[in-house]
């Protein structure tokens, strides 16, 4: 096991900044950055997404040491998701849904440069593309390409996307390639970005 990811939180609710501060203690596989110390990763905590909230969100993200961010909000709608991602926000979370381990996971993946989101926010502006004259099924996503992606939006490794759908690594492998390759896209993290992304078309 390799060194902890560092986080910070950051909260509109200095009690719920504390709380979530401690819970990020329990987790072994990240670390609270201590004073002085760049995290890679900051938890910013909302109660809604407006103007001021992606504004924190960006001021976050362009700071000098650049750490990946993960969003948290009583809720998300998915245009507020598509603005927080092109804002910056790498993963997001719902407040209701989210406890210490899932959001460890989202922050591991956001350090590991993987976006992660709520699947029903996913599913939504999928088939909001569809619905608006974009290319079929999802920008031209087939079945087993949607299962794979849905899971790497979770911020799923390669071998759990593998065990969860019963394909080989090589499979769940190739699927991400095939995409990012279709679509001149950097990684996976630019595929799920740009699939949110085009959701406004």
């Amino acid at each position: 096991m390799g060194e902890p990811v560092l986080v910070s939180v950051v909260a509109q609710d200095p009690m719920l900044e504390a709380g979530v501060t401690v819970a990020m203690h329990g987790c072994p596989d990240v670390a609270v950055s201590p004073p002085g110390v760049p995290p890679a990763v900051t938890v910013v905590i909302v109660d809604e997404l407006g103007e001021r909230e992606l504004d924190l969100v960006r001021a976050t993200r362009t700071a000098e040491h650049r750490p990946e961010v993960v969003l948290v909000s009583t809720d998300l709608t998915p245009g507020q998701a598509l603005h927080a991602i092109a804002t910056g926000a790498r993963g997001l979370l719902r407040r209701r849904e989210t406890d210490p381990d899932r959001l460890a996971r989202t922050v591991l993946a956001a350090a590991a440069g993987d976006a992660a989101l709520p699947p029903d926010l996913l599913d939504h502006l999928l088939d909001h593309t569809a619905a608006d004259g974009s290319p079929a099924d999802g920008l031209g996503l087939d079945d087993r390409e949607r299962e794979v992606f849905r899971l790497v939006a979770e911020g799923r490794e390669t071998a759990e996307i593998a065990r969860e759908l019963s394909y080989s690594q090589r499979t769940v492998a190739g699927v991400v390639h095939d995409v990012t390759n279709r679509f001149r896209l950097r990684n996976r993290a630019h595929a799920v970005a740009y699939v949110l992304r085009a959701g406004l078309l």
